[in-house]
């Protein structure tokens, strides 16, 4: 399958809410876009469901966020596979902090939810 043009804008998109911080609070938000089977490898070494991680964005500490070096692969009619750099700025220190992002989108019941998500703290390119 070929990735067209508004597929790639769609999913670049999703990724994008999904590093905003309204979005990552917003429990109705991820419940939209996480599957119900989403699993995330963290940086921390540990694997998360989507129960932990709607909790746990719900605590975290205010960010910016940025997303670079987008790139997407169609696995199947239905499932893509995401490659991207995302910078993060804390707030209240402005540290940035640079990761290796990759990401498994499904398309079920007519929209893309967001299957698995792994990252990986880099050093800056």
């Amino acid at each position: 399958m070929q990735v067209t043009t508004s597929l790639r804008e769609h999913i670049r998109e999703l990724e994008e809410r999904l590093l905003e911080p309204e979005a990552r609070r917003s429990r109705q938000t991820l419940d939209v876009l996480l599957a119900a089977d989403f699993i995330e490898f963290a940086s921390d070494g540990v694997a998360y469901t989507k129960a932990e991680v709607i909790d746990a964005l719900g605590e975290e500490a205010p960010c910016q966020r940025t997303l670079t070096g987008f790139q997407i692969v169609a696995l199947a009619e239905t499932v893509v596979f995401v490659t991207y750099r995302a910078a993060r700025k804390r707030v209240a220190s402005n540290q940035i902090v640079e990761s290796l992002r990759s990401s498994i989108w499904t398309q079920r019941d007519g929209r893309w939810q967001l299957l698995f998500h792994q990252g990986t703290v880099s050093a800056a390119p």
